[in-house]
Order: structure tokens, then C-alpha cells, then sequence
């Protein structure tokens, strides 16, 4: 066992370590536009943008923590903050898998079963997915009619998919997931109240987004009293179709051009590309402070002290996680204590 977490350990450093090598390649390709677009914004701008989009993150944390709680593993911020913040390097290594698998293989360290942080991680992006593509509909339609023309196939999916996270549909479709990859299912629905709550905090977390992209519109140039929300559903469709485009680590590319194509007909020429280049860069930089952040944690005076008394995870030891039903005995009798 204490081989296999160390392997673990390993193979989360070396993930670190990949994506931040992704991260740089990503930054110093487009250095000398990075620094351009910098150029045009002050640095009130550019640090109210980057604290909009670290709250974005923050927010989403809460939405995936409370799916995660509600199937029966609820984790303190601290930990959860942690993985959450750690395993969004993998976003950044190509393939869609290595986020998820960072993040099951921490949590597991927490005494978490591997489905329900299977569970909690697809229902908190379905849940961003939907609600990005509910924002983008109703704030774009009537905002942006470059936004109707080239991506009015997207806005029709948001009432479908938005259904699709009623507690019985998702009970249903993880449960048959669940089943083809041969894992147990879940002891616990996910209730009505568990799905409001983390759909709450998703949908500030794109509001928090909107605020990041608004700051960097209007720094170069844009105005007018629609630009908040365009920028919001903007930012939102943007992500949503750098998220479908399975090839490019974390959207690369396919976040720029829908959020210029957008953005187009409201900035100056050439503004579009300046804020997709700045949102592109600050939100990079967003993602590595927390994951910093997580990393300082795991080392922190707490953390020691919970090494010391032999839980090296540094988790609490009453989070109220309960046990996964495999592991529990049931039928048997209680045995007499000896004399």
C-alpha cells in the first residue's frame, strides 16, 4: 500500500511537472503578442481580471465539493481546495483524461471511493457545460447577432442538457456509466437540493468570468451598457467550444477564435485577439497560482502536523466521509466481550 502511494506521488509530480512544461510552451509561443496585449491594459486592469478569475476557479471548486459531499464524501475546503486545484494541471496535457485522473487518485488518498469522484467530476461538467451554454443563450441572442449566425447550433443543447441534471436523469446515466466500467454503484442519489446548490455556485462562477472578460473589453475599448453580459456569454460559449475540441489541451485555440469571433463586431480592430491573448495568459496564471497555493498548503503547519500523527494526507480526521459500502460487513452479530 505504502508502495503504491508513493507511485502515485510520483506519477502526480511528473503530471505537475508536464503541465507546467505545457503551460510555458503555451505562454512562449505567443510571448511577444502576450506582452503587446499586456502593453494596452494597466495593471489595475489586468490584477481585477486575474482576482475575477481566480474567484471563476474558486467557485467551481465549490460546485464540484458539493456534488462530491452529496454522494457521500464530503471533504473540508482545505482538502478539497487541494485536489481540486492540483488536479487542474491536467487540463493542460493532451487528452481530456489526466485532470480526472489526478483528481480520483487524490481523492482516494481521502478515503474516497473511485465512483463517487468519478460521479462528482462528470456532474460538475455537465453542470458547467450546461449552465455556460444557458448564459451564452440568453445573454448572446440578443447581444450578438455574429454569435447567432456561427454557433446558433450550441444554444438549442442548453434546455436539453440543463433537463438533463434533474436527480433521476443523472442517477440514471451514472449508474449505467458506472456498470459499463464495471465499478459499484452509488449509495446515495444525487437530491434535488445537492444539484440547486453546486448549479448556484457554477453559474457564479461564470458570472465571475464574465467580470474577468468585461475588465479586459473594456480596457480596450469597448463600452456601451451590453457589454458586461456579452462579455459574460462571450466568455461562456467561448469555453464551451474550446472544451468540445477534444485534441487541444485545455481549449487551446478553439477558446480564442470563438471568443474573437464574438467579440468582433463591439472591440476595435484588432481588440478581440488582444483580450483572448490577456484572458488566455491571466487565467494560465490563475491556474498555477492555485495550484501553488494547494502545494504551500500540503506543506503548511497543518499538514506536518497531521503527518506527525501518521495521517499523511493532511485531511481532518472527523471529515464525515462514509465509507464505501464494499468495505462495510453487514448481517453479522456483535460478539461478547470476554470476562
Amino acid at each position: 500500500m505504502k508502495t503504491k502511494v508513493a507511485a502515485m506521488r510520483i506519477l502526480r509530480v511528473l503530471l505537475v511537472l508536464l503541465a507546467l512544461g505545457f503551460c510555458a510552451y503555451s505562454v512562449a509561443s505567443q510571448w511577444d503578442d502576450t506582452t503587446k496585449a499586456f502593453r494596452e491594459m494597466s495593471w489595475a486592469t489586468l490584477a481585477g481580471s486575474l482576482a475575477a478569475g481566480l474567484a471563476g476557479l474558486f467557485a467551481w471548486m465549490l460546485g464540484w465539493r458539493t456534488f462530491l459531499g452529496g454522494l457521500g464524501s464530503p471533504l473540508p475546503l482545505r482538502v478539497a481546495f487541494r485536489i481540486s486545484a492540483i488536479s487542474q494541471l491536467g487540463k493542460y496535457v493532451p487528452g481530456k483524461v489526466w485532470a480526472l485522473v489526478t483528481q480520483i487518485e487524490m481523492a482516494r488518498e481521502h478515503e474516497v471511493p473511485a465512483e463517487r469522484s468519478f460521479g462528482s467530476t462528470l456532474l460538475a461538467v455537465a453542470t458547467s457545460t450546461a449552465c455556460g451554454l444557458a448564459v451564452a443563450s440568453v445573454t448572446l441572442p440578443l447581444t450578438s447577432a455574429a454569435a447567432r449566425e456561427r454557433y446558433w447550433w450550441l444554444f438549442p443543447l442548453a434546455p436539453v442538457m440543463l433537463a438533463a441534471l434533474h436527480p433521476r436523469v443523472v442517477t440514471w446515466c451514472l449508474g449505467t456509466l458506472l456498470r459499463l466500467v464495471r465499478r459499484p454503484p452509488l449509495e446515495h442519489p444525487v437530491s434535488l437540493g445537492v444539484t440547486l446548490r453546486a448549479v448556484g455556485w457554477t453559474v457564479l462562477g461564470w458570472a465571475l468570468f464574465g467580470v474577468h472578460t468585461w475588465l479586459l473589453c473594456a480596457a480596450v475599448g469597448g463600452d456601451g451598457a451590453g457589454l458586461p453580459f456579452l462579455a459574460t456569454g462571450a466568455y461562456a460559449l467561448a469555453f464551451v467550444a474550446g472544451f468540445l475540441v477534444f485534441i487541444a489541451p485545455g481549449g487551446i485555440g478553439a477558446r480564442e477564435a470563438a471568443l474573437t469571433v464574438v467579440l468582433t463586431p463591439v472591440l476595435p480592430a484588432g481588440a478581440p485577439v488582444v483580450v483572448a491573448i490577456a484572458s488566455r495568459v491571466l487565467l494560465t496564471g490563475a491556474d498555477l497560482a492555485g495550484a501553488g497555493a494547494a502545494l504551500l498548503m500540503a506543506r503548511g503547519p497543518r499538514a506536518a502536523k497531521a503527518a506527525a500523527e501518521g495521517d499523511t494526507t493532511g485531511n481532518d480526521r472527523h471529515s464525515g466521509n462514509e465509507r464505501s459500502a464494499r468495505t462495510l460487513v453487514r448481517g453479522t452479530q456483535p460478539t461478547k466481550e470476554r470476562p
